[in-house]
């Protein structure tokens, strides 16, 4: 039994011992290895390399070497010299061009071939970013050497050089004097489309941070000019892009406050191009035959219509299309209101209305309404906002839910509308629409159909209002309202 032990004893040692060793990492291995490069700096590792001494040669002319002959630890992957004969010699000859050429080489800290994760983004010093996979390729290179260490970094060999990529906004401003949808997404940064877009482009500062900052799409949709995430966009040509914004005014109709500028073929354009962009790099072979855009604008994704080979940029990939054709009845996305995003309320305190979670006994799921079951004043309301409303004809429906008494509640909906002084009495006048008292039935769980109306100026309603009834202690409820646009004959 003694011997017996002492064997296990032994087998746990020799285990353990693997298992350190197995878990050492090459960078800690490299005090041992022999190699001659780690008592020289990066710098002077690759300057004495002959088969890479040609970009040595370039770190030296942009000062780059005094970088790499610093304290801080590097990763640089290193073109061969055949690679960098094969470079544009437009960035060679210019300094301010080849200074970022050699830094879309060069990251920070430590980069081993061996490492935890198969595929890794790494920010280099241009701030752009290079996928690092397997053991073997940093961005669109093939590693020819890999760990080549020395005292401070390591560097790899490759067999190609890396220049930096424009992204996908620096492609679309030099592309916006031969693409009409390029040059309006540039445009957005002196036009504003929200009131908050107006407001920010005071408060933003100067450089290459303004448009993200200030641009209406950049704010709204997607900061394509973001280094950090990768983004698709489709990007369509002259014909099919002014196509798809035909089909959008007469749903957009504004009138234009600036005599130079039509504000209906303008928010047509935004909300053409809103649904295109898309937060993911999308490559030919993972494109999903269906896409739905943040704002919930679904369409089938017509490979037929690429032109060429995508673009891939540094954070992501453009598709040229011939044309995105979007079926109007899936552009006109119904707005759907939630009964607790309420903006206001009135004749009642906070006290008068509460949260609930309810089971929905047909479907069995859960879903959230807000309730006030017996105000202390007559008429309690809540007010509510929509947002981007289409000039069009709309359906409203709303889904309250009466299961705490055993007869009908009556409420009223009222859309649109001011608030005016008459007399000593608030009023609400000249409401876009008034459906008048609706009776709420008992454990009716379906969305209740109250009527349509029109919108003739396209943009938001400031102000819709839920009653109660005229008298003290008349319930109000509400899960949701909503507006469901009919596409014109």
């Amino acid at each position: 039994m003694i011997v017996l032990n002492l064997n296990y004893k032994r087998l746990l040692v020799s285990l353990l011992t693997i298992a350190l060793v197995s878990c050492s990492s090459p960078w800690d291995d490299r005090e041992n290895n022999g190699d001659s490069n780690l008592d020289v700096t990066l710098n002077e590792a690759i300057a004495n390399t002959a088969e890479v001494s040609q970009f040595g040669k370039l770190l030296t002319q942009t000062g780059y070497d005094k970088i790499l002959a610093a304290s801080k630890t590097y990763t640089v992957f290193t073109p061969t010299n055949e690679a960098l004969s094969q470079v544009d010699v437009a960035i060679l000859n210019d300094a301010e061009a080849l200074k970022k050429f050699v830094a879309n080489h060069i990251a920070l800290t430590s980069f081993s071939s061996v490492r935890k994760n198969d595929q890794e983004k790494i920010q280099m010093l241009t701030d752009k970013y290079l996928i690092f996979k397997g053991s073997t390729t940093i961005g669109d290179a093939t590693i020819v050497t890999a760990d080549h260490y020395a005292a401070n970094g390591v560097f790899h060999i490759i067999n190609k050089a890396l220049a930096p990529k424009l992204n996908i906004w620096e492609y679309i401003n030099a592309n916006k004097g031969t693409s009409a949808m390029s040059a309006y997404l540039t445009s957005l940064k002196e036009f504003s489309i929200y009131k908050e877009d107006a407001a920010a482009k005071e408060k933003s500062p100067a450089g290459f941070l303004a448009d993200s900052l200030s641009n209406s799409y950049l704010r709204n949709v997607y900061n394509l000019n973001n280094e950090k995430n990768s983004y698709t966009l489709f990007l369509m040509q002259d014909d099919g892009y002014n196509a798809e914004v035909t089909k959008m005014k007469p749903y957009l109709t504004k009138t234009s406050n600036n005599p130079l500028r039509d504000s209906t073929e303008t928010y047509s354009m935004y909300f053409t191009v809103r649904d295109l962009a898309f937060p993911k790099a999308y490559t030919k072979g993972t494109l999903p035959k269906t896409l739905t855009s943040r704002f919930g604008v679904q369409f089938d994704v017509d490979q037929t219509q690429i032109v060429g080979e995508p673009i891939q940029l540094s954070n992501g990939i453009i598709y040229i299309m011939k044309k995105v054709d979007v079926k109007l009845s899936d552009r006109l996305v119904p707005t759907v209101i939630q009964g607790e995003a309420y903006t206001g309320y009135g004749n009642g305190s906070r006290s008068s209305f509460s949260y609930r979670e309810i089971i929905d006994p047909t479907t069995q799921l859960p879903f959230n309404d807000i309730i006030a079951p017996a105000p202390g004043s007559a008429q309690f309301y809540m007010t509510y906002a929509a947002k981007d409303m289409y000039s069009t004809t709309y359906k409203v429906y709303w889904r309250a839910i009466n299961d705490q008494l055993t007869v009908p509640i009556s409420q009223r909906l009222i859309v649109g509308g001011k608030w005016q002084l008459v007399g000593t009495a608030n009023m609400l006048t000249n409401p876009l629409k008034d459906f008048g008292y609706k009776d709420v039935l008992v454990k009716d769980y379906n969305p209740f159909l109250l009527g349509s109306f029109d919108i003739t100026q396209s943009g938001n309603i400031d102000l819709i209002t839920l009653w109660a009834g005229t008298v003290a202690k008349n319930p109000l409820t509400i899960d949701y309202l909503k507006f469901v646009p009919d596409v014109k004959k």
